[in-house]
């Protein structure tokens, strides 16, 4: 199978986000469709709010779970400076969906990155499709900040090449052997974020 029919999506943002695990549910939901799955992380500092990234990689057949720069189809941005800091890794043609929520990571406070002062509109100057919805506000609204990667989750759903069920059915199956009583509560989330995705600049 070439190279271009495989899907590559790219997920960044700051440790404590959930950035592993929503990676690994897409990852997951994949595998579900009989693709061939490859993913790898690097986390710095993950545990005091450093910088997190997760490649997932699949099609019929993948060899490599790092993704190129360049070469990317979707970036998943659970933090606004961090999606700009990963843009050249996306294709001309490729779609980022970011948390328009700013979370400045140790670096920023230790003086060695100047944050942005308006990152949506350097994504928008981009030729990529941007959607931003604010999932730490939808979290907050819900209750509970740690749904922000589900809301993500549902954000890309209608971006990927399988139906959005496919993830949502995942995430409510884990919980339902792991946290039955968050059911409801993720699949409002996720259906949130959807929502927010689909009406999203």
């Amino acid at each position: 199978m070439s190279e271009a029919k495989i899907t590559n999506i790219l997920v960044s943002g700051i440790g404590g986000q959930g950035i592993m695990t929503a990676a690994e549910l897409l990852a997951e939901a994949a595998i579900h469709q009989g693709f061939d799955v490859k993913k790898t992380e690097v986390a710095g500092m993950a545990q005091r709010g450093g910088v997190v990234t997760s490649h997932i990689r699949f099609g019929e057949k993948v060899l490599s779970p790092s993704i190129a720069e360049g070469e990317a189809d979707i970036l998943l941005s659970f933090e606004v400076a961090e999606a700009l800091r990963w843009q050249n890794w996306l294709k001309k043609d490729g779609v980022i969906l970011v948390n328009n929520s700013r979370l400045e990571p140790p670096v920023v406070n230790l003086g060695l990155f100047d944050y942005p002062d308006d990152p949506i509109a350097q994504l928008q100057s981009s030729s990529t499709t941007v959607r931003y919805l604010d999932a730490s506000q939808i979290a907050r609204e819900l209750g509970n900040l740690k749904l922000v990667n589900t809301i993500m989750l549902g954000a890309v759903s209608d971006f990927l090449p399988f139906p959005a069920d496919v993830v949502r059915n995942n995430i409510i199956e884990r919980f339902k052997v792991r946290k039955p009583k968050l059911v409801k509560l993720n699949e409002t989330a996720f259906d949130k974020g959807r929502e927010a995705s689909a009406s999203g600049a």
